[in-house]
């Protein structure tokens, strides 16, 4: 394998993939004035979804949904198609917002698991849909036993099946990779990530959502109505739902409030021979409780796609979130390590995208003061099926709509904040330094210094859910 990673040929394999098998009706551009009862701004997961429950909630409603570029181009058709739930972070939601509403999160969370494979049967959308065991895996010493606390809590909240710890020959029964030790595995599936955004697309087309692609909202002016501005056009409704993740990391009031980091991905040629010889026929995903993780699954045809942190690049989302060399180049050595029998085999493509990070590690929905915009975002790299739960959430704030999802403690309030981003910006760069070296020493079988451990460490003691504990 060479050590440049090819570009895949276009945003990424999947949207690629995706509009090869269905390019679908196209969506012009805004033109002119529209109105709508509600508009959706985002084309992503957490738009089409609010888009998807508006109709059910309220059939006839009139909603018109903007996207910057076309349905699936941002997040949405980039990531790995991991959908989980939250009982890895039982531990986290318990201590900060007490037993019943972490127990709450993780059932509402495992319905979403179950709901987005019904949507996709009962609507004849072939997103690759594949019910699997989620595994948290052990890639060195240094963390074995990460998952213990999670495993506890759900043990004292009586719901022990719901994260169970795996022997590493229970693991190694899963995949055969020399560096796994032991984990911990849930409830999980796979998708096509971008198949899963377009067949929305086509079935909110069908209900009668209007949506124009490459139009980028400029301006929003929040009242009654509500106005959007658009490059050619301008959209006015009783409300809006603004699901633009990472891209709104850089408006004002949102900037210490979200941290963007790269995710990247990598994908082998089909090698199914090599997957069996792993024993890893089962479509699980699989991450590591590396800080800066890893995570790889299968594909129908017998490839890996294995992704990683990358680097922050900034709050602007641009360019260079797509392909960033260093990026791809550290996954390809995480790669080759968790597993040297594909040394031979080849890396086809690569790419990446930019994720919103929140100082919890979850997302947030709340609405603006004048009641008017609904926002969510957060979803600090679980999207796939956070935001099925997102767009609930935000249909039913639209409408104003009794659901119990909006108990959940953050729904209505608004994500906490970072340290001021005079810290932030330096920090940022900082801390993430630290805990590649951790990580990389560790994986070499080596303890880092005490310096290294303690910057890696430290938005943990501030009380933030950024990197792991040490």
């Amino acid at each position: 394998m060479s050590g440049v990673i090819p570009r895949s040929r276009g945003t990424s394999y999947w949207l690629r993939e995706a509009l090869a098998a269905e390019p679908g009706d196209p969506c012009p551009p805004l033109r002119g004035d529209a109105r709508a009862d509600v508009l959706v701004v985002g084309g992503g997961f957490t738009g089409l979804w609010t888009a998807w429950f508006l109709t059910e909630r309220a059939p006839g409603v009139e909603v018109v949904l903007v996207e910057a570029g076309v349905c699936g181009s941002g997040a949405s058709g980039r990531n790995g198609g991991f959908i989980g739930s939250w009982w890895d972070e039982i531990d986290g939601w318990a201590a900060r917002y007490g037993d019943r509403a972490a127990l709450a999160a993780g059932r509402l969370s495992e319905e979403s698991l179950d709901a987005i494979g019904t949507w996709t049967a009962a609507n004849g959308v072939d997103a690759w849909y594949r019910p699997a065991r989620y595994l948290e895996v052990a890639s060195s010493p240094a963390q074995e036993g990460a998952w213990r606390t999670a495993v506890e809590a759900c043990r004292r909240l009586g719901v022990p099946n719901a994260y169970r710890e795996l022997s590493p020959a229970q693991v190694q029964a899963v995949c055969r990779s020399p560096a796994f030790g032991g984990g911990a595995e849930m409830r999980g599936a796979t998708v096509q990530p971008a198949r899963l955004a377009r067949g929305l697309r086509r079935v909110l087309l069908e209900r009668g959502v209007r949506i124009h692609e490459h139009t980028p909202a400029t301006a929003i002016r929040r009242g009654r109505p509500v106005v959007v501005d658009t490059p050619n056009g301008r959209v006015r409704a009783g409300r809006a739902v603004v699901g633009t993740n990472a891209w709104a990391a850089s408006w004002p009031g949102l900037r210490r409030s979200l941290v963007v980091r790269g995710s990247y991905i990598l994908l082998t040629a089909p090698a199914p021979e090599r997957l069996a010889e792993l024993g890893w026929d089962g479509g699980e995903c699989i991450c590591d409780l590396r800080t800066a993780l890893h995570y790889f699954r299968t594909t129908p045809d017998g490839r890996i796609a294995f992704g990683g942190v990358g680097r922050a690049l900034g709050t602007r989302v641009g360019p260079g979130y797509d392909h960033d060399d260093v990026s791809l180049r550290w996954v390809a050595e995480g790669f080759r390590r968790l597993f040297p029998s594909f040394r031979d085999v080849p890396i086809e493509e690569g790419w990446g995208g930019a994720v919103d990070v929140s100082p919890t590690r979850h997302p947030w929905f709340w609405t603006d003061p004048r009641g008017t915009v609904h926002h969510g975002a957060g979803y600090s790299g679980h999207g796939v099926g956070q935001a099925h739960l997102g767009g609930r959430i935000l249909s039913a704030l639209a409408l104003d709509r009794d659901d119990p999802v909006r108990a959940l403690p953050m729904v209505e309030r608004r994500p906490p904040r970072f340290p001021p981003r005079l810290l932030t910006v330096p920090g940022t760069h900082l801390v993430q330094a630290a805990i590649l070296r951790k990580d990389r020493l560790e994986d070499a079988g080596r303890r880092p210094g005490w310096p290294t451990r303690f910057l890696a460490g430290f938005p943990r003691r501030l009380g933030y859910a950024v990197g792991r504990s040490s």
